[in-house]
């Protein structure tokens, strides 16, 4: 797996706990995040390799660098089957660039955030030309399969062009999440272009890469998804008109949504129609803009799609014991855990989830619920800052990353270019620390940069909530990075 990650950076979700072999990518989401390598900015930055961050920046633009590591493992493995998944951070802000020379092509035609934008959307499609060539020049283009798609709906152009839909990132309307899908493999007898307008989902691509390689299952798979296979092969006799759920848990990093909330943020979806938010209602084949709302003539229609929410949502719940994973610490794969305050649940304010929320230095609170491996002593390191910003819980980084990137016509000098606000220091006088229901507290001294405490657990589920106080005691916010070993 090259590229983004954003399914947890601690065992057991990291993608070499989940069957990959090799990783390289930034932290747990995208560049500038809390967990990122602090002072990223997309050129000349630090990666994760194999669950570590790697001690030297690799040189270059990330959608470079990251293409790159794809062709060099492709290269390594033609010999044998291989399974790439990449992932490129473009065009997700910060939308940086190396050189001006990218945006020249977009000014004047759009403004100067989207020029950014669109420039980094032509670096991806220059990279996947190199891509293809590489495929080509090593003799495998033709007998591999090659699956291109977004993971979203538009993040910014969509008032430059959005194919007439309703609704960009994050909108549970069809530009929220409908995306263009791309599959070639001429051996495989996908040599002709077809187009097909049946309804498929992402929950698809797995039975269907299952089913075109002829892979045997070591166990039976209820996939949530169909082997898209007949569509793609012509062979398809009677396709089903099915029904596609949707769900979002949007605004997941606030204390009032620590679990999804029923009709909220969804679409139930047909070849003709879309439940919206479990309420609209819109006819995709006369108003494939979703402008006009029809529930109220439609009760039949409504009722129908609302039943198959209903069951999709009692059985997505069915084994839910909460949302969000827990982390489990002292297992031997991973022998040291780095809790962030991208992973907190919040339980005051929003969660620092940015390197510039941390940086700011907000009053916000919030827990890590978490698995302990077994039952022992284990050694808890609490900062305010990661350990490569190398600064004390009282101030503030003394250095800079180097700037290597350019962000709508202005250097990024610091990691706030996204949000207002300034890193600032705290008066920091003590540190508290819970871990299930054992507090303890600790005074800071001058210069300290993290505070270290020693609990004992029992093994199973807990919880890890650690906050900075001033010299009166009063909390002034929670601390965003925790180190635990046995």
């Amino acid at each position: 797996h090259f590229g983004k990650w954003h399914l947890g950076t601690n065992y057991p979700y990291r993608p070499m706990d989940r069957g990959f072999d090799e990783w390289l990518g930034h932290g747990d989401g995208g560049t500038g995040c809390a967990t990122d390598y602090w002072g990223n900015d997309r050129v000349n930055d630090y990666y994760i390799h194999n669950g570590q961050w790697e001690k030297k920046p690799r040189l270059g633009f990330e959608c470079d660098v990251i293409f790159d590591a794809t062709m060099d493992y492709i290269r390594a493995n033609k010999q044998r089957p291989f399974f790439v998944y990449l992932a490129p951070y473009n065009p997700h802000g910060p939308c940086s660039v190396p050189d001006q020379k990218w945006v020249a092509p977009f000014r004047g035609k759009v403004t100067v955030p989207e020029a950014y934008f669109f420039a980094t959307i032509a670096r991806i499609d220059e990279n996947l030309g190199r891509l293809r060539h590489l495929l080509a020049d090593e003799g495998l283009a033709d007998n591999t399969i090659l699956l291109f798609l977004s993971d979203n709906g538009t993040a910014q152009g969509e008032k430059v062009f959005n194919a007439g839909m309703r609704g960009k990132k994050a909108s549970p309307y069809d530009g929220g999440h409908r995306v263009p899908c791309f599959i070639r493999w001429p051996a495989g007898g996908l040599d002709k272009p077809i187009k097909i307008n049946q309804l498929t989902a992402h929950l698809d691509l797995l039975p269907t890469l299952v089913d075109l390689c002829g892979l045997q299952l070591p166990k039976p798979i209820q996939f949530d998804g169909a082997s898209l296979k007949p569509l793609l092969t012509g062979t398809n006799t009677s396709w089903p008109d099915r029904t596609i759920v949707l769900g979002s848990a949007q605004n997941t990093i606030t204390p009032d949504a620590t679990t999804p909330k029923y009709g909220q943020d969804c679409a139930v979806m047909t070849d003709r129609w879309r439940l919206v938010n479990d309420a609209e209602l819109y006819d995709m084949l006369a108003d494939p803009g979703q402008k006009h709302d029809i529930a109220k003539a439609n009760p039949k229609i409504v009722k129908e799609l609302h039943a198959a929410y209903d069951r999709y949502w009692k059985s997505a719940s069915a084994k839910d014991a909460g949302w969000q994973g827990r982390p489990i610490i002292g297992n031997p794969r991973q022998p040291e855990t780095d809790l962030c305050s991208e992973d907190w649940c919040a339980t005051r304010g929003e969660c620092p989830w940015h390197q510039s929320r941390v940086s700011r230095g907000d009053a916000v609170f919030g827990r890590w619920p978490v698995r302990f491996a077994e039952a022992g002593n284990y050694r808890f390191e609490v900062r305010r800052w990661p350990r490569e910003a190398d600064a004390p819980l009282a101030g503030v980084p003394a250095a800079r990353h180097v700037v290597d990137a350019e962000l709508d016509d202005r250097p990024v000098k610091q990691l706030l270019y996204d949000f207002a606000g300034a890193i600032r220091a705290l008066p920091v006088a003590r540190v508290r620390l819970r871990v299930g229901s054992d507090v303890q507290e600790a005074a800071v001294n001058s210069g300290d940069k993290c505070v270290t405490f020693m609990a004992k657990v029992e093994a199973g589920p807990s919880e890890i909530e650690a906050a900075l106080l001033d010299k009166s005691g009063k909390e002034i916010c929670g601390a965003c990075y925790v180190t635990v070993r046995k």
